[in-house]
C-alpha cells in the first residue's frame, strides 16, 4: 500500500465518519439544483504582526518592513509551503532552494541564516527542512535587520510562524487537494474548547504524497500537531504546543555552467539526482513549546516562552559536480557531461532550545508616555554530524553522467563516519525597549539588546579546536510621526549580528564557521491605511554587512563589504467591495566594496535581481455568488550567476490564474479551488546560487492544481 496515499485517504475517511454531514453532502450534491451560497467578510488582510517587536502591534505604528499572510490568505491561496508564500512578496528571493531539501530564502538580497533566522512565536528554530503551515496561523516577514528583536540573525531579516491557538468556537475544517503529476494533500484542522470552557484545543494533520515537477524528486509528507490552553485564572494563561513532521524526497540538484561560461538549455523536469543507487533525503522535526503569560495589572504583565526543537536528516544524493575531462572544479563539460559524486551524510541532528521572558508595561512621568519593554533570553545549540562521504561515483573514482543522455554509473559503496558533536552555541541576552510618546503625532522607539555568543567547534582533526566568547550591544532607535490618523512616517537605524558563514565544500577551510558579524542599517518609510481594509507602504533602506565569498587562495573568508540600497513599494487589501489587491514590487541595488579586488569591488551580488514585483488580483464576480477569479503576475530582472558578474540569467514573467466557488452543499460550507500555476508554461531560472561553484535552479513548469475546502 503506498502510505502517503493512505495517509490523505485516512484523513478524509477519517472526517467522513466523525462528521456524516460531509459524506451526506457528497450523496446529495446532485440533487441540489439551487445551492446556498455562503458569503463571508473576512478582512483581506492582517492589520498587525509581532515580528518587529515584542507585542501584537499595529502594522501601522510599527517603524520597520513587514509583510503578514494569515491562515486564512494561506488557504484562499492554496499555500502549502513558504516556497508558495514567498512568491507575494517581492523582497523575498530563492536561495539555494532545491526541490526536496530545505527551503532555503534570501530577503533584500541577504540570504537568511537556517539557524536562526526563522522563529516559531519568536523562537529560533532551524529551517533544514520545509517548515509546515497547517498549523500556523500567520506567516510574518521583518525585512531588514532584527537586532534588537532577534538578536543573532542574517541582516536581510526574519521569518516567524505564529502558531495556531485554540479557538472559543468550534471549528472543524477540512482540505483535499491534488495537483498535476499525482500530489495528494490532506489536511484536517479541529478547535475549539472542552466543556471546562477555561480549557481549550487545537489539533492539526496533514499527509502528503510529493510528485514534484521534476522527474523523479518525488516523496511524501506527514504532520500532526496539538495545543492547548489553560485560563487559569482572569490574569494567567498556560499554552503548550507540540508539533511533530517526517519528510522523505528525493532532492534535485541544480545545474552549472557548461564550459563554466553558456548557460544549459534543458527542460526544467531534467532530473540529474537520477542514478539507481539514488536514495530520498529523510528528516524529521518537532517541537514542544510553552508560554504563560500573568497580568499583574490592566497595564502590567510578564511573559515566560520556550522551545524545545529536534531535527534529524539523513541526506544521500548523487550530486553533480565539475567537468575532469575539461579540467573543471564547477561547471559541466561543453557536451552536457559532468562528474557524478556519491554523497552520504547520515544522522545530522540539530537540537535548539530557546527560553525568553519579559515585562511589560505602561507608565507616565510628567506629559510623556512610555511603553517598556524588559527582557532576557537563552539559545542553546547542539549540532552533530559525522564526516561525510563525498567521492566520486564509480568503481575506478571517476564517473560521469551527461545533462542530455543520462548515463548509469556505480555508487562509491561507502558511507558516512559515527556521529559526534561538531558544533554548540550558547547565546545569552538582556535587552530592554522603551517606546516614548513625546506628543500625541510623535513617538521615539529606542531600544538595546546586549548579546554574549558563545561557540566552541570542532570541524576535523586536520584544523584546530575553535572556541568563540564574545559579546555585542545592538542598539535600536526609531522615529514614527503620525502626519495623520491613517498615516505615519518612520525613520530607524539599527545594527544586527550573525554568525559567520561556513566555508563550503572544496574550500581549504571547508566546514570552519567565520567568526560573528555586525551590520548596520538605516531605513525611513511611509505608511498608510486608505481604509480600513487597504494598507500601503513604502520603504527606503541601506544594508551594510561584511562581505564573504572564497577569495584566490580558495579560502572562505570575510573581507570587504555587501552594500544594499533599496526601495520597496506595497499595496494589500481590498480596494473594492468585490476586487482584492496585492502589490509588492523592490527595487535593489547590491554591490560588493573594499575587497581590494578588481575582479569584486563595484559587481551586483549574485542571484539578486535590480528589480523584483508581484502583482495579485482576486475578483468576486457579482453576477455568480460565490464565484471568484484570480490572477498573479510575477517579474524578476536579471540576476548574476557568480560574484565577478560575468555570467547573468534572463529577466522571466511569470503568470499565476485561479478561480474558486464557494457555496453549501448539504449543510456544508464548501469551497472548490482551481488553479494553473506559470499559465504559460515558460522556462526561467528561478534560483542561480553561487554556493558550492554556483549552480542554476529552473522554476516549476506549467501546474494544474484542484482542491475543496469542508467547513462543518
Amino acid at each position: 500500500m503506498n502510505t502517503p496515499r493512505f495517509a490523505v485517504s485516512a484523513i478524509a475517511l477519517a472526517v467522513l465518519h466523525a462528521f456524516p454531514g460531509v459524506a451526506v453532502a457528497a450523496s446529495s450534491a446532485a440533487e441540489q439544483a439551487m445551492p446556498e451560497v455562503v458569503i463571508t467578510g473576512a478582512k483581506a488582510q492582517a492589520s498587525r504582526a509581532a515580528v518587529a517587536g515584542f507585542s501584537n502591534a499595529p502594522l501601522l505604528e510599527t517603524p520597520a518592513s513587514v509583510s503578514v499572510l494569515t491562515s486564512q490568505q494561506m488557504l484562499d491561496l492554496q499555500i502549502r509551503s513558504t516556497t508558495d508564500a514567498a512568491r507575494y512578496d517581492a523582497s523575498i528571493g530563492d536561495s539555494y532552494n532545491a526541490v526536496g531539501y530545505s527551503e532555503q530564502f534570501s530577503i533584500r538580497g541577504f540570504k537568511l541564516d537556517n539557524a536562526s533566522s526563522y522563529r516559531k512565536d519568536g523562537m529560533a528554530i532551524p529551517a533544514d527542512t520545509q517548515i509546515p503551515l497547517e498549523n500556523k496561523e500567520r506567516l510574518e516577514v521583518l525585512k531588514g535587520l532584527s537586532g534588537l528583536q532577534a538578536g543573532v540573525s542574517a541582516p536581510g531579516g526574519i521569518v516567524n510562524y505564529v502558531t495556531k491557538r485554540p479557538t472559543d468556537t468550534p471549528l472543524r475544517t477540512v482540505v483535499l487537494e491534488e495537483r498535476e503529476r499525482g500530489t495528494l494533500y490532506g489536511a484536517v484542522d479541529l478547535g475549539g474548547r472542552f466543556e471546562d470552557q477555561r480549557f481549550g484545543y487545537r489539533f492539526n494533520a496533514a499527509g502528503e504524497r510529493l510528485r514534484s515537477y521534476i522527474k523523479g524528486a518525488d516523496g511524501n509528507r506527514k504532520f500532526v500537531s496539538a495545543a492547548f490552553d489553560w485560563k487559569i485564572s482572569p490574569q494567567a494563561l498556560l499554552q503548550v504546543d507540540a508539533d511533530y513532521q517526517k519528510k522523505s524526497q528525493v532532492t534535485a540538484p541544480g545545474f552549472q555552467l557548461l564550459n563554466n561560461t553558456t548557460l544549459p538549455n534543458i527542460p526544467a523536469d531534467t532530473m540529474l539526482n537520477n542514478q539507481p543507487w539514488s536514495r530520498p533525503v529523510e528528516t524529521t522535526s518537532s517541537n514542544i513549546g510553552a508560554r504563560f503569560e500573568y497580568k499583574f495589572t490592566p497595564d502590567w504583565s510578564t511573559t515566560v516562552s520556550a522551545n524545545q526543537h529536534q531535527f534529524k536528516r539523513d541526506d544521500y544524493t548523487a550530486f553533480p559536480g565539475g567537468c575532469t575531462a575539461q579540467g573543471l572544479y564547477s561547471g559541466f563539460c561543453g557536451n552536457g557531461d559532468y562528474d557524478v559524486y556519491d554523497y552520504v551524510s547520515l544522522g545530522e541532528k540539530k537540537s535548539p532550545l530557546t527560553v525568553q521572558a519579559l515585562v511589560q508595561g505602561k507608565f507616565s512621568t510628567g506629559s510623556f508616555k512610555h511603553e517598556f519593554t524588559g527582557g532576557a533570553s537563552l539559545f542553546k545549540n547542539s549540532e552533530k554530524w559525522g564526516d561525510y562521504l563525498y567521492t566520486q561515483a564509480g568503481t575506478d573514482g571517476h564517473a560521469f553522467s551527461n545533462i542530455y543522455h543520462p548515463i548509469m554509473v556505480a555508487p562509491n559503496g561507502g558511507t558516512s563516519k559515527p556521529v559526534s558533536e561538531r558544533r554548540s552555541d550558547n547565546e545569552r541576552a538582556l535587552f530592554a525597549q522603551d517606546i516614548l510618546s513625546i506628543n500625541e503625532q510623535l513617538k521615539l522607539h529606542a531600544g538595546a539588546r546586549f548579546v554574549q555568543v558563545k561557540r566552541d567547534e570542532f570541524v576535523d582533526a586536520t584544523l584546530p579546536f575553535a572556541h568563540t566568547n564574545v559579546g555585542f550591544w545592538l542598539p535600536n532607535v526609531a522615529l514614527v510621526y503620525s502626519l495623520r490618523p491613517n498615516v505615519s512616517v518612520y525613520t530607524s537605524y539599527a545594527q544586527g549580528l550573525e554568525h559567520g558563514g561556513v566555508a563550503p565544500i572544496g574550500t581549504e577551510n571547508t566546514g570552519r564557521a567565520l567568526a560573528p558579524g555586525k551590520s548596520k542599517q538605516v531605513e525611513v518609510g511611509v505608511k498608510a491605511d486608505i481604509h480600513p481594509d487597504l494598507s500601503a507602504s513604502v520603504a527606503m533602506f541601506e544594508i551594510r554587512k561584511g562581505l564573504e565569498y572564497t577569495d584566490g587562495q580558495n579560502y572562505f573568508v570575510r573581507n570587504g563589504q555587501a552594500q544594499h540600497r533599496g526601495l520597496e513599494m506595497a499595496l494589500n487589501g481590498r480596494a473594492s467591495r468585490d476586487l482584492t489587491v496585492g502589490v509588492s514590487a523592490m527595487a535593489l541595488n547590491s554591490q560588493q566594496r573594499d575587497t581590494g579586488s578588481a575582479e569584486l569591488d563595484g559587481k551586483r551580488v549574485a542571484d539578486v535581481p535590480a528589480f523584483k514585483s508581484t502583482v495579485y488580483a482576486n475578483y468576486a464576480v457579482p453576477q455568480v455568488a460565490g464565484l471568484s477569479i484570480s490572477a498573479n503576475w510575477i517579474y524578476s530582472g536579471k540576476k548574476a550567476f557568480d560574484k565577478a558578474n560575468q555570467v547573468f540569467v534572463p529577466s522571466y514573467h511569470v503568470m499565476n490564474l485561479g478561480g474558486a466557488y464557494a457555496t453549501r452543499i448539504g449543510g456544508v460550507q464548501t469551497t472548490l479551488r482551481a488553479s494553473i500555476d506559470n499559465a504559460f508554461d515558460k522556462f526561467y531560472w528561478r534560483d542561480v546560487t553561487p554556493e558550492l561553484g554556483g549552480y542554476l535552479m529552473p522554476g516549476a513548469s506549467r501546474t494544474f492544481r484542484v482542491s475543496a475546502q469542508f467547513d462543518l
